[in-house]
């Protein structure tokens, strides 16, 4: 009888007195891509760590080839071809392709012999069915490209089980398909593929089986032609989350915001015009490189326009820094809450007074830690911050929770209009539907809200009207309510213009 590659039985892992995995089981067959789903915080990574040797089970069996094992770390899991990665690849982007391919290995002579590096380099990249040149030096390569190196670099090390945590979210959908195909073929190559994902679609594209976690224990596992997406969300959850695709009547009231007429930044963008009422959600849909951001950016102060006119509540304005727009009332979340968004090692409390310390000092100039902490408690409250203690670093909080701490940020700030970019990226589906209800609630409240989004049912769920960029150009602008998946996509992909010309 064929035995599971690896196997979780019974695994708990405790921190303190808090347990983040308990009697987890789990069983990884040869041959399958099998898709693990959970909300943030629901020990998905957790079980990666311990299947990658980072962690130690406090207890159960970690098993290969049905023998129990131990794990002492990520080389004593990778000798056993277990190996994973992560949305962001780890290259060296001063060394070449071949070279990063092979910079874990450990056989003699491999440096020395340059050709036969190239060779073995160029017969694993063709395994996975992609081209790129082996000479190519890792800096200039893009995302996709960067995890096929990661992924060639694995088989290099006759990997049994590939672990692929979120490896699609910072990705274009040409480059995410490609990379889908990559998994798929790993399968057929015999590969144990362990695919991790918030976005369901590529679950039921490309899974074959299916496990649920919450709250750190195993909820179901179940081959994918038993699974349905509801089905699976209300597992995730514990609830259903009847709404979260559902529209809402729109809150948008007849004082106008915001006025833009012909922006443009050099270079990047031009062409942009629009209205925003008090209460609208108004979304900017487009592909990677559409140069929505650039827009936001611009209206930020952050990289301001070099022509066109904006009018914010009835005065032309020409912001050159955020400061400027922050004390004109504007709030930006960035898409990247670790780098731009959030002071990950600073405390949760430090986080949401952060861009209002102002209002926190003392006539003596001290900062006054127990009106932070009053108003940090209000937050936490009020936006379901999922933690006790608001004392804590922010990076130990889930993504949809950091998430909601750089909301709490802003909102803290009173602002009339909230810039929101990729508001839901990398957060489990429970977390975006609690992140769509608090922009509906800031809208409802007489907000105006700008929503940046590559996720096109979030566009369609949220946008009162729904603004679409092509490369720089702003291709026009479409009710929500007759808005559909394909008239957006055919703006986005330039198809209107062509079908227009014909």
């Amino acid at each position: 009888m064929v035995s599971p590659v690896l196997e979780l039985a019974e695994i708990t892992k405790t921190f303190g007195m808090t347990a983040a995995l308990s009697s987890m089981s789990i069983r990884l067959w040869p041959g399958e891509v099998h898709a693990i789903v959970g909300e943030n915080g629901a020990g998905k990574s957790t079980m990666i760590k311990i299947m990658t040797g980072l962690y130690p089970p406090t207890s159960g069996t970690i098993k290969i080839d049905g023998k129990p094992v131990t794990l002492t770390g990520p080389q004593a899991a990778r000798d056993l071809g277990v190996t994973a990665i992560y949305q962001e690849p780890m290259v060296f982007p001063d060394l070449d392709v071949s070279e990063n391919i092979f910079i874990s290995s450990t056989r003699e002579g491999w440096i020395q012999n340059r050709a036969d590096l190239r060779r073995k380099a160029q017969t694993l990249i063709e395994g996975i069915g992609i081209t790129l040149d082996v000479d190519r030096i890792a800096s200039g390569l893009t995302l996709a490209e960067q995890q096929a190196v990661e992924i060639a670099r694995a088989l290099s090390q006759d990997v049994r089980v590939l672990i692929m945590d979120e490896p699609t979210a910072s990705l274009s959908a040409h480059e995410a398909e490609q990379l889908r195909k990559i998994a798929v073929t790993l399968a057929r190559q015999g590969v144990s593929v362990v695919y991790i994902s918030h976005r369901l679609e590529e679950i039921f594209e490309i899974a074959d089986r299916v496990t649920v976690v919450r709250d750190g224990r195993h909820i179901s596992t179940r081959p994918i032609d038993e699974v349905t997406s509801e089905g699976m969300i209300a597992e995730m959850v514990g609830r259903e989350i009847d709404s979260y695709f559902a529209r809402v009547p729109s809150h948008a009231q007849p004082e106008t915001v915001l006025e833009v007429s012909n922006l443009a930044r050099k270079d990047v963008f031009e062409g942009v015009s629009f209205n925003l009422q008090k209460g609208e959600i108004l979304c900017m849909a487009g592909l990677v490189g559409a140069r929505r951001t650039d827009i936001a950016l611009a209206l930020f102060g952050i990289a301001p326009p070099t022509s066109g006119h904006i009018t914010y509540k009835g005065k032309k304005v020409s912001f050159q820094s955020p400061r400027q727009a922050i004390d004109a009332g504007i709030a930006y979340l960035s898409e990247d809450r670790r780098k731009f968004g959030l002071a990950m090692p600073m405390d949760i409390t430090a986080n949401i007074t952060l861009a209002t310390l102002a209002e926190f000092l003392s006539p003596t100039g001290l900062l006054d830690h127990e009106k932070e902490r009053a108003t940090a408690e209000v937050f936490r409250e009020k936006l379901n911050i999922r933690t006790s203690d608001i004392g804590l670093p922010v990076e130990m909080l889930s993504g949809g929770n950091q998430q909601k701490v750089m909301l709490a940020k802003w909102l803290n700030l009173k602002p009339d209009l909230l810039i929101f970019d990729e508001p839901t990226r990398g957060i489990d589906i429970g977390a975006k539907a609690e992140v769509h209800a608090l922009i509906r609630a800031f809208a409802a409240a007489g907000g105006a809200a700008i929503v940046v989004s590559s996720d096109l049912p979030e566009v369609l769920a949220m946008g009162d009207r729904i603004l679409v960029m092509r490369e720089g150009r702003q291709m026009g602008i479409v009710d929500g309510n007759d808005a559909t998946q394909e008239n957006i996509m055919s703006m986005a992909t330039g198809q209107s213009d062509m079908k227009e010309a014909s």
